[in-house]
């Protein structure tokens, strides 16, 4: 069975996988077999070339460090790139490709008559001044820069539906991006600089990183030797009190002498691990939430192997989310609890609540949802790679279990911001011999989770690709029809403004689904860096609409609303505070007797495991 994740039916996204493949596979040759037999980065006997030659432009122009394959004229030679990435014959308006043909032109001109004195403007891969005092370096980036913009400009132009001009825009962007000549050493006059100055070592430091990348399975990000689960990530004190072959269930250690009344869940996302939201002490959500006095309980999910290949979304609304709301109602013997989902954690979260109040429970008394879709309609970047075609290929090849590869999604995560998160870190790593800074955020990112097979194509078909949630009564969950005009308790509603995964209109759509009392707030930068902006280092922003008020568009949310500075999170709290009931004395040990004994420490032994 093949669970590798890999495909071969769209031509589009195949075009832009394969030249970024190629690239990489080229790193990797190198790496194998470039030095010679035997031989040792930073011996004598390897060949002092190889790095250069492996990466000089190739015949069939892979690794042409100008961007793009010439055709007459200087023009690019793009039909046959083109209707590759589109799956299909594309048209351009003559009027248009004639306008960008005749700048492209001109400007071609320009750089000629500057020569060697031209110089890359505006891309800060090029701004350092190793660039600007190398002339052949810098006209190289220059023409580069050039084909990148008639390139993007010619993808622009195509004609076609919304969805094919945006694959079209999406795998002339990777190819762009892949083939800058800074991510080659024969042409990134920065890495040439370094190599000379520290004779050689930064190459045999780079040749050393890409060995141990080779060796671990995916590009370093961050230096991971700092960082250790449990001991300097996920550190937050607490105790797992219940666990079954899904998740297991972590009660924190309270900080207050008093707690509310109502325990606090969070539901973290099982496309990652839980610790996103307990990294250091100081920027810890979970943490936070314990110092406002909540009883709080996580979800801590098991790192999904073949014996979970085959289980399902409902598996994990009824087995996980609704039991975990279960097992926290009974430890605090609490009629109603307070819970929160973060990304794909509020979608199952948001499930889940939608099946208890078909069945007449309604035992949440509030909900937060952190850059949740619930409603599909707006799903930004990753709508490019979610049809039909795909849908049932997922579905074919999960329809005996198997498990879809954490590795894969991490790469495809990546990708949808490569020069930030792949080609930073190859330049970084590779050809200037870098070791990059500690960070935890990018270490938990490295530490990737599988999905069993099933449970991934059902949230394909059913939500990304459907969206029936948005169509009452559609969508079957643990025998119960899909309604959210049930689920009618209070919510706080998060999004981030420059979200590439959840998109701020995908987030604001949860406004227009949940019937009940709403708060709507978007917060400053990303999917991750936006939520996790702790209160007390006051930086970026977030903003508040006038109260009750939620148009059908965001954009008309967004005009109206007023910009605070400083995190969210204070203002999530004083809401959160106003569902937490009285205060009472806090529990001197966690769980409850023997039916929620402590089975072992947090962040517990399920967070450890790598995905394989």
């Amino acid at each position: 069975m093949n669970t590798s994740g890999k495909s071969s039916h769209q031509p589009w996204l195949d075009a832009a996988q394969q030249f970024q493949q190629g690239l990489l596979n080229q790193w990797q040759q190198w790496a194998q077999g470039g030095l010679g037999a035997g031989a040792t980065p930073g011996v004598s006997g390897a060949d002092p070339l190889a790095m250069f030659r492996a990466f000089m432009p190739s015949g069939n122009g892979q690794a042409n460090p100008f961007g793009m394959p010439l055709g007459g004229m200087g023009m690019p030679a793009m039909g046959d790139l083109f209707q590759q990435v589109a799956g299909q014959s594309v048209r351009f308006d003559p009027a248009r490709l004639l306008e960008i043909q005749n700048s492209y032109l001109q400007e071609v001109a320009l750089l000629w008559n500057q020569g060697l004195d031209a110089k890359p403007q505006g891309d800060r891969r090029f701004a350092s001044d190793a660039w600007a005092s190398n002339p052949v370096a810098a006209y190289s980036a220059a023409v580069y820069l050039l084909n990148a913009r008639t390139l993007m400009a010619l993808a622009e132009a195509v004609e076609g539906d919304g969805k094919t001009k945006a694959r079209v825009r999406f795998a002339v962007q990777q190819w762009i991006d892949a083939s800058a000549p800074s991510n080659f050493l024969a042409f990134n006059a920065e890495a040439q600089k370094k190599a000379l100055e520290t004779q050689g070592e930064s190459i045999a430091k780079g040749v050393a990183n890409l060995l141990h990348d080779l060796k671990q399975g995916h590009v370093s990000m961050t230096d991971e030797s700092v960082f250790e689960v449990g001991k300097n990530v996920a550190t937050t004190e607490g105790v797992v009190v219940f666990e079954n072959e899904l998740f297991q269930l972590i009660e924190y250690k309270p900080l207050t002498a008093k707690v509310h009344e109502r325990p606090f869940l969070l539901v973290p996302p099982c496309i990652n691990k839980f610790y996103i939201l307990d990294l250091q002490p100081d920027n810890s959500f979970i943490r936070y939430a314990v110092e406002q006095g909540h009883r709080t309980f996580v979800v801590s999910w098991r790192n999904p192997d073949e014996s979970l290949a085959h289980k399902t979304w409902d598996d994990y609304i009824e087995d996980a989310v609704m039991r975990a709301i279960a097992v926290v109602q009974d430890i605090a013997g609490a009629e109603t609890i307070n819970a929160l989902g973060f990304c794909v954690g509020g979608t199952m979260l948001g499930t889940a609540l939608a099946v208890l109040a078909a069945r007449g429970e309604q035992p949440v008394e509030s909900a937060t949802f952190l850059t949740t879709l619930l409603d599909f309609s707006d799903t930004g970047v990753l709508d490019l790679f979610i049809d039909e075609s795909f849908v049932k290929f997922r579905e074919v090849q999960f329809a005996q279990g198997g498990l879809m590869p954490g590795r894969d999604l991490a790469t495809t995560f990546s990708f949808l911001r490569p020069n930030d998160l792949v080609w930073n870190y190859v330049v970084g790593n590779y050809l200037k011999g870098e070791t990059p800074p500690p960070f935890d955020l990018l270490y938990w990112n490295s530490d990737s989770t599988n999905l069993p097979g099933p449970w991934y194509a059902w949230y394909l078909r059913n939500l990304y690709l459907e969206n029936r949630y948005t169509k009452p009564g559609t969508a079957t969950v643990c025998g119960e029809k899909i309604d959210f005009r049930q689920v009618k308790l209070p919510v706080y509603i998060y999004g981030s403004r420059e979200d590439h995964i959840v998109p701020i209109g995908g987030a604001y759509g949860s406004t227009q689904l949940l019937p009940g009392k709403k708060r709507f707030v978007m917060g400053a930068s990303g999917h991750i860096a936006g939520v996790i902006n702790p209160a007390a280092k006051g930086k970026r922003s977030h903003w508040i609409g006038p109260a009750g008020k939620f148009p059908a568009k965001v954009s008309e949310w967004i005009a109206t609303a007023t910009e605070h500075p400083g995190s969210w999170w204070g203002d999530w709290a004083a809401w959160l505070k106003g569902h937490a009931g009285k205060q009472i004395a806090a529990p001197k040990t966690c769980g409850k007797g023997k039916t929620y004994a402590a089975i072992e420490p947090a962040p517990g032994r399920y967070v450890q495991a790598k995905a394989q």
